[in-house]
């Protein structure tokens, strides 16, 4: 597996993309959170210390040798709303509302929160732009991931069959348990396509992510998926998990930057 590890801090990189590009989906190891946030946490609003958080946000951003003040993040609310960043985010301004980021500037660094939820790595190597997205189920049958294509194309002349995907970490098929209404929202976004994306087992219902933003971009045009077939339901030691640890739990860091 492409893990890597700097300091003590272990992140996840994808084999599909370039070297050149800074990127990482980060575990929870290599941090300085106690327990339930142990260790790398970088969510703020789960209970941990504001100072804590911050020193395992300043750990990522070293370990990929990225200066905090590079830094683009929004406040995730699980939907298909996106921003183009031409700057960093400056500390003292709020956080605008998205799931979806982009950005042609080589000096800000996309960086997102996850636990269970799909982190979408995006990268044109023609127009020299990147995106990253927040798709959990409901994000994901908004079509999170299909608008960051569309968005890339309007916004930088991105053709989709240029654009590099990569699908991270996040809860696997085999755990991602939901129920009827979830199913009928699934049905309605992905016509046709609700037997290949949600399984029936003992009468229970389970959802595909991986595949359902899979299948999302290719019908955007993009031809090049990379999926890391990692659960963090699964996988614990690694990943936080919101559905495996009931909540009392963490979120781990994903990044992306072009060159410097």
């Amino acid at each position: 597996m492409p893990f890597a590890e700097s300091s003590g801090v272990r992140y996840f990189q994808f084999e599909s993309l370039p070297p050149a590009l800074a990127q990482a989906v980060f575990t929870r190891r290599g941090g300085v959170s106690p327990w339930p946030w142990e260790t790398l946490n970088v969510g703020g609003t789960v209970g941990d210390e504001p100072d804590r958080v911050r020193q395992n946000r300043l750990r990522c951003f070293a370990a990929l040798s990225r200066p905090m003040e590079s830094m683009f993040d929004v406040w995730q609310v699980h939907s298909a709303h996106c921003v183009v960043a031409l700057d960093p985010r400056p500390v003292d301004t709020p956080h605008k509302k998205a799931d979806v980021i982009l950005t042609r500037n080589p000096g800000v660094t996309l960086y997102m929160r996850f636990a269970d939820c799909v982190p979408v790595l995006l990268y044109d190597p023609v127009r020299a732009a990147v995106g990253m997205v927040h798709a959990g189920w409901l994000g994901t049958v908004r079509g999170a991931a299909r608008v960051a294509v569309e968005v890339m194309g309007t916004a930088f002349g991105s053709q989709p069959g240029d654009i590099l995907a990569a699908i991270g970490p996040s809860i696997g098929p085999d755990h991602y348990e939901v129920g009827q209404d979830v199913l009928e929202q699934v049905a309605a976004a992905f016509s046709g396509e609700t037997d290949r994306l949600v399984e029936r087992r003992n009468d229970r219902l389970y959802l595909d992510l991986w595949a359902a933003n899979r299948l999302q971009l290719q019908e955007a045009g993009v031809k090049h998926v990379e999926v890391a077939g990692l659960c963090t339901a699964c996988h614990t030691d690694d990943w936080f998990s919101h559905r495996a640890e009931k909540g009392q739990t963490g979120r781990f860091g994903a990044l992306l930057a072009l060159p410097a």
